[in-house]
């Protein structure tokens, strides 16, 4: 089974989505299962991780049905108040919907001490008490604090999404490749080979940009803690879905049959726990 373990879907409200710029004209109209249909055809793809693009339950919720329209869902990352006293009520709540494998907060957007917060953390220990994962995305000035929550939390299931962001529009990548190796020391990180596309120069980016970052996380977290992710649609802003998935195909020409069963969706389905078919 091919997985792609990092699509997104809404319905575009300029408000909800404010993160959506207008520099991302392309992006500011709806986005749904429909539409990726017949380039998940294309692509050889069996099935998506719908991650959610919305700081709200209310986008949870949106996934969650989704996935009982589109069987191509096999996994939703959703988003609920982590610092929430009333954390773990609410996340009893979702357990009626198996189709929610983790949780997602974007990071990012938060004040490097954002981390620190008590609340936040009592809610990442819920999480790992009821085996869910948890999805990072993370900013570069967020990567040391990143490293040190990691390090607290050794029996939580984590994701580094995109890689963790390097600069590769600057070719910078000394320190990104640090913190890198630092989060792959730890056995329960894996990380999306997602959204390098969108850290690049937007449709002015040569395959070769990426190789060295590629090599970075390859060296740092092995065939067995890789996964591949298109992070669709957002990689429209910069290339097509085809090109970043042909990209890591030539990446990987040398590599076994069975190491890149593992990238393009064995270890999705170990780390989200999806029954392969």
């Amino acid at each position: 089974m091919v997985i792609d373990a990092h699509v997104h879907f809404w319905k575009f409200d300029k408000d909800r989505y404010n993160w959506i710029t207008n520099a991302m004209d392309v992006l500011r109209k709806d986005y749904l299962p429909d539409q990726l249909l017949p380039i998940q055809k294309r692509n050889g793809i069996d099935g998506v991780i719908a991650v959610q693009a919305e700081q709200a339950e209310v986008d949870t919720r949106f996934l969650v049905e989704l996935s009982e329209t589109y069987p191509m869902i096999k996994g939703v990352i959703g988003w609920v108040d982590l610092g929430s006293r009333d954390i773990a009520r609410k996340l009893d709540e979702f357990a009626q919907y198996p189709i929610i494998k983790g949780w997602r907060h974007s990071v990012r957007e938060e004040a490097g001490n954002f981390w620190e917060n008590a609340d936040f953390r009592r809610g990442i220990q819920q999480l790992q008490d009821r085996n869910y994962t948890f999805d990072l995305p993370i900013s570069h000035h967020q990567w040391p604090a990143a490293a040190e929550f990691i390090a607290q939390l050794p029996h939580q299931k984590f994701v580094v999404d995109h890689c963790g962001s390097p600069d590769i529009r600057h070719g910078r990548i000394d320190e990104w490749k640090t913190w890198i190796r630092e989060y792959a020391k730890y056995q329960n990180v894996y990380c999306k080979l997602s959204g390098l596309f969108t850290e690049a120069a937007w449709k002015e980016w040569h395959a070769g940009d990426f190789y060295p970052y590629l090599d970075v996380v390859f060296e740092a977290f092995g065939v067995g803690r890789l996964m591949y992710g298109s992070d669709w649609p957002v990689i429209l802003l910069s290339g097509m879905y085809v090109q970043w998935k042909s990209l890591l195909e030539k990446y990987m020409e040398d590599y076994s049959v069975e190491e890149k069963e593992q990238i393009f969706g064995l270890n999705a389905a170990a780390f989200y726990g999806i029954a392969m078919d």
